[in-house]
């Protein structure tokens, strides 16, 4: 008998000998949905914003789960600047908790997959969670294996990287101007400048603290990775290579001439101001999210190629505490959620009647639409009262497929991201995973030189013929080498095995 098998059978045994009214814990009664199932609860820690319907929509949610698996659910949400250090000491000092968004950018998955934090899932997966499992596109579970165990369940969405420019459609239609051929930095010059001279209001190209210069590689640990279409699979420091260096000094370029915003460096997205262009993570439709975002139209050009790689693919995850004292509850809420369009929808938009209403398709977008995966014969109209009360980024709780469509978006949206997700082509180092404990003292020291002069070189807020060669000396102290070398030894290893 397997361990697991064996302790849910003690376990049920146990509670055979157990009534209702027996005090459990610290002299609470254990609480029983309709179906006479113990109710467990379970925390889970999100990233984003506290909402002031937070309460009410997960008031609903757990009359929901609670009949329906024995689950009540507690919600700890939070801030975005706040969560990696957060979760840094919940994870660190033992708290107790059951569920956690992670990904490759927040709550580093792969650090605290390879450090024991996380539960191996595999054999939960075989069975709580057969029916996600079955659904969600393969990829995205090779990127959530780490040392060959399943550590994270994926939120399916869009699995490739797709770095976008970002156009205000006022500007763009005002001067004809081709944004659709806009793809490299190069290419934005001419316009940035048409913009400076003729639209003293506007900031031409708009950048804050998060901007990140485009950077053709999968950067493994960054900044160390592998440039894309490179074969060889040979280990390169970004700022190392000579599309970064050039990246840098066309950035400073710009900054001098105006086109940037002075404060670039350490400026959070202040929505109010007017910009030409700025940099964000494409998908299908993604212009409509952003509009939404900012209250105006925009339109994009693709930067690069999508490419999937480990990170995009790791865009998301919910993992579970590999001391969490109800793994299975766990595993069967996730599925759930992933499963069930009404769960997942009341915890993506709100309370139907109160935060949205159904309205209906057109016959002309319905016919065109027939056949097609993940159509509904609705759309979500959010209410304009109550949205505000209750907004919550759609990809943390679960998968998006199963999410209703806004009234603006197409009725197939959904069917696009599939489509868009299986004309993905992966990045040759896709499915790599480095073992990061050889080289994690100097891996550790990277943040803080990243934290130092990143911003500033990739808006160009200093000049990188002096600041440059300070990185690279202070990566130099912490050991970049040695990574650079232990990475390097370890995908050719993973590239003979292939």
């Amino acid at each position: 008998m397997k361990l697991k098998t064996l302790k849910r059978t003690l376990a049920a045994g146990l509670a055979l000998t157990m009534t209702a009214g027996i005090l459990t814990g610290c002299g609470s009664k254990t609480e029983k949905n309709k179906n006479g199932e113990d109710i467990v609860e379970l925390t889970w820690y999100q990233v984003g914003d506290a909402q002031s319907d937070d309460e009410k929509v997960l008031a609903e949610v757990n009359k929901y789960i609670e009949d329906k698996i024995g689950v009540k659910l507690n919600i700890v949400k939070v801030g975005w600047g706040d969560y990696n250090q957060k979760m840094q000491v919940v994870i660190n000092t033992g708290d107790e908790w059951d569920m956690c968004f992670t990904c490759s950018w927040a709550n580093d998955y792969l650090q605290n997959a390879q450090k024991g934090a996380f539960l191996e899932l595999d054999d939960y997966l075989k069975e709580e969670g057969k029916e996600m499992y079955d659904a969600i596109d393969s990829r995205f579970w090779e990127a959530a294996k780490v040392g060959g165990k399943t550590y994270g369940i994926p939120s399916e969405k869009e699995i490739g990287s797709c770095p976008m420019w970002v156009f205000t459609k006022e500007y763009v239609d005002k001067y004809n101007i081709p944004y659709q051929d806009i793809h490299s930095l190069e290419d934005l010059e001419p316009y940035l400048k048409l913009i400076k001279e003729n639209e003293p209001d506007v900031v031409p190209m708009y950048l804050t603290k998060d901007y990140s210069a485009p950077t053709y590689m999968d950067k493994i640990q960054d900044p160390i990775g592998i440039e894309y279409g490179d074969d060889t699979l040979t280990v390169k420091n970004v700022f190392e290579t000579e599309k970064m260096q050039s990246t840098l000094k066309t950035m400073r370029k710009y900054y001098e001439a105006g086109y940037i915003n002075k404060d670039a460096a350490t400026a959070s997205d202040d929505k109010s101001v007017k910009r030409f262009v700025t940099k964000g993570d494409g998908q299908p439709y993604a212009e409509l999210i952003w509009a939404k975002d900012l209250g105006y139209e925009v339109v994009a050009s693709e930067i690069m190629e999508t490419k999937v790689t480990n990170a995009s693919a790791r865009g998301a995850l919910t993992a579970i505490n590999k001391n969490s004292k109800h793994p299975e509850k766990a595993v069967e809420l996730i599925n759930l959620i992933n499963t069930d369009d009404y769960l997942r929808n009341l915890l993506n938009y709100g309370i139907e009647g109160v935060h949205w209403d159904k309205v209906d398709v057109s016959a002309e977008e319905a016919a065109a639409a027939e056949g097609k995966p993940y159509v509904k014969d609705f759309k979500v109209k959010l209410n304009e009262e109550t949205k505000k009360d209750y907004s919550v980024p759609y990809w943390v709780q679960g998968g998006l497929f199963n999410t209703y469509v806004l009234d603006n978006e197409p009725i197939d949206k959904w069917a696009t991201f599939k489509e868009f997700n299986d004309a993905s082509e992966a990045a040759p180092s896709f499915g790599f995973d480095f073992n990061l404990e050889p080289v994690s003292t100097q891996v550790a020291g990277f943040r803080n030189v990243l934290d130092e002069f990143g911003s500033s070189l990739y808006t160009g807020s200093v000049d990188p013929d002096e600041y440059l060669p300070q990185l690279l000396k202070k990566l130099e102290a912490t050991g970049v080498q040695d990574v650079i070398d232990e990475m390097q030894k370890q995908i050719d290893e993973w590239k003979a095995e292939k």
